[in-house]
């Protein structure tokens, strides 16, 4: 039978359930578990697609071509697996879903309410999840705050699953913040306390509590936590910020919160081995050499936007033995004070993905400067896009270049809708979305990168290079490298007689893991850092 781990947050949002239950999860891989993830999200949005990742950060998809809360990616980048739909199901899915019903006549007679009809969807969708998986443990984060009142149904819904499949079945985790008062010099449990009242008064009662701090928190503060929430001391658990997320792994095996769970579920099992992850977090804090890495984008006053990019940055610097420093450049800063100012001290760039007119031309100066000024460049979806209107317009002298998302009735339209999105009228979940299968020339810089001629990489627009233009962009030096099987849609953009200048029209991040770089994010690290780097 699969067991269920729950995991809730207290006294603020943002405090780290989706790093505690992606680590949870590769404790519990490590012991020889299969394990799959979900998160609840509370929002009525029916997925995040349509939100400004300034509202909700970056967008992750699954490779079935769901877009989901970023909270997956971490889930994904820490467990190593790959998740599709059914591991991100939002309130707007859960009401949708029960109206849908109603008006089809399924509910015929009845009055519908939010229990049972909804509570009853949400836990048809944790355990469709558990069927589909047959994962041993599924974990669950619910999102949101313990106290708002849209995420009262699914916490409703997770006591039921409790008193359905039996409490031996189910290990309640509540993840809270310890605040530190800067006059008195004090660690505060009382904001806890009240959170933990709140979940009890809900019918649920934590088996552990994970506290946040950013200091030192004593024994004695264990054990008012312990007392008054009325969990065993050693499930009261204290997670301190760490220098990487992928330390508290570590901090979670060293309190010994995996084996107190597992017992309570009734899984002999053997301890866990963290000798290989261990090994990756001392490399990252060991690395002597350090490259600059500029990332040029929109949203760049928010990096959760990007998540994944970085990431996948730091991914491909542990392999490549450097420390990665980030500068979050604005593009359209760039378009005020020019790219000498912003770019002339980095050692590489990325362009990652975004939509609408809003920087654009900042991000097309910019891979014009890394083309010109022989600087690495990685353009990632929309990243590509600019290196082939800069192109277009810098080298072949196509001055009006530009993408129809931009100036609808360009007259070089090098960047165009794609054919099968000209009808589309609906905005959320209708973009060319999830794996699609790229075939790389044989004899390409890019199939000695992949090792592979036949890939399959995650995709997230609606605009693509107009093959048109495939031939005269060539003689400019930029050659298709990467297209759809049929040859009809080009996938990765190369510039000829350039150290490394590629764009790729999907996203590789989504697939890059802390053990397991990303190709391309490894080889850009690896050619920028053999041409530059700072002792």
């Amino acid at each position: 039978m699969t067991k269920y781990v729950f995991v809730t947050g207290g006294v603020v949002s943002s405090v780290g359930k989706g790093i505690t239950v992606a680590s949870l999860g590769r404790l519990l891989k490590h012991k020889g578990l299969t394990v799959s993830v979900m998160k609840l999200d509370p929002y009525l949005n029916v997925d995040p697609g349509t939100m400004s990742p300034y509202q909700h950060g970056e967008v992750f998809v699954t490779k079935d071509g769901c877009e989901t809360d970023l909270d997956l990616g971490h889930y994904e980048r820490f467990i190593d697996l790959e998740l599709t739909a059914s591991s991100n199901v939002t309130a707007g899915q859960i009401y949708s879903t029960v109206i849908q019903k109603e008006r089809r006549g399924d509910y015929l007679g009845g009055t519908i309410q939010v229990v049972p009809q909804v509570t009853d969807e949400i836990k048809n969708h944790i355990k469709t999840l558990a069927k589909e998986s047959k994962a041993d443990v599924v974990v669950v984060e619910v999102g949101g705050t313990v106290g708002d009142i849209e995420g009262l149904p699914f916490l409703e819904a997770i006591r039921q699953i409790r008193h359905e499949v039996g409490r031996e079945n189910v290990y309640n985790i509540h993840v809270t913040l310890l605040p530190f008062i800067q006059a008195t010099g004090e660690i505060k449990t009382k904001p806890t306390q009240h959170s933990v009242k709140e979940l009890r008064s809900i019918g649920i009662q934590p088996d552990a509590i994970i506290a946040r701090s950013d200091f030192d928190v004593s024994n004695g503060i264990l054990d008012k936590l312990a007392l008054f929430c009325d969990v065993p001391k050693d499930s009261v658990v204290v997670l301190p910020t760490v220098k990487s997320i992928y330390e508290v792994p570590l901090v979670l095996k060293n309190s010994g919160i995996d084996s107190v769970l597992t017992k309570h579920l009734q899984l002999e099992l053997e301890p866990s081995l963290m000798d290989d992850w261990g090994d990756m977090v001392s490399r990252m804090s060991s690395l002597k050499t350090t490259l600059t890495i500029g990332v040029v984008g929109k949203y760049t006053d928010l990096p959760d936007a990007y998540i994944s990019v970085k990431e996948a940055l730091v991914h491909a610097g542990v392999y490549n033995n450097t420390n990665i420093e980030i500068v979050w450049i604005q593009s359209e800063d760039i378009e005020e004070v020019g790219c000498e100012t912003l770019l002339s001290n980095l050692d590489g760039i990325v362009v990652p993905g975004g939509f609408g007119p809003r920087g654009i031309e900042g991000m097309i100066k910019t891979a014009q400067y890394a083309r010109t000024n022989n600087i690495p460049y990685l353009g990632l979806c929309l990243g590509m896009q600019m290196m082939v209107i800069d192109v277009a317009r810098n080298v072949l002298g196509l001055a009006s270049a530009n993408s129809t998302e931009f100036e609808k009735d360009t007259t070089n339209p090098v960047i165009c809708l794609m054919e099968e999105q000209k009808d589309v009228v609906n905005k959320g979940g209708t973009m060319r979305l999830g794996n699609y299968p790229c075939e790389l020339n044989p004899d390409s810089y890019l199939n000695e990168i992949y090792g592979i001629s036949s890939i399959n990489e995650r995709h997230r627009h609606r605009y693509e290079f107009n093959n048109q233009y495939r031939d005269i962009l060539a003689e400019g030096g930029l050659i298709a490298q990467g297209t759809s099987p049929d040859g009809d849609l080009v996938e990765i953009c190369q510039l000829d007689q350039h150290p490394f200048m590629i764009g790729v029209q999907f996203h590789p991040e989504f697939l890059s893991r802390p053990q397991r770089p990303h190709p391309l994010f490894r080889e850009f690290i690896g050619i920028t850092k053999n041409g530059n780097h700072k002792d």
